[in-house]
């Protein structure tokens, strides 16, 4: 989080109201104060219609940021947009399957059984 104070300007404490948690918002607010940078300068040969919609995708606020469908409405997307091709759920997606505390070498299997799938002459 430092690292994007120091881009992308301190949030301010409107941007902070969003977050419930009251020790990463305590976290945030000590943070040393940096204004915006121009991610054009910072990044001056990316194209600057990947600066704009980086711009408005990396809001603090999630009200004030792009939505997807915008997102994939942006100019720098109009080649891979395809809405025939794109679902939009209803309800928000489900991460339960995170949740499930592993050990390491449950992590090692699953890391292993993944590049196995990925590289079948792997084995």
């Amino acid at each position: 989080m430092r690292i994007l104070t120091e881009l992308l300007g301190t949030p301010t404490e409107s941007d902070l109201q969003f977050i419930q948690n009251e020790d990463a918002r305590r976290y945030l607010a000590q943070l040393p104060q940096h204004p915006r940078q121009s991610l054009s300068t910072v990044f001056p040969h990316v194209h600057p219609l990947a600066i704009d919609l980086v711009n408005k995708m990396l809001t603090m606020d999630p009200t004030k940021r792009i939505t997807v469908e915008d997102a994939l409405d942006h100019p720098y997307l109009a080649r891979l947009h395809d809405v025939a091709d794109e679902r939009i759920f209803a309800e928000p997606f489900s991460f339960q399957f995170e949740q499930q505390v592993l050990g390491e070498e449950q992590i090692k299997d699953l890391i292993y059984e993944e590049a196995l799938a990925h590289n079948p002459g792997f084995a």
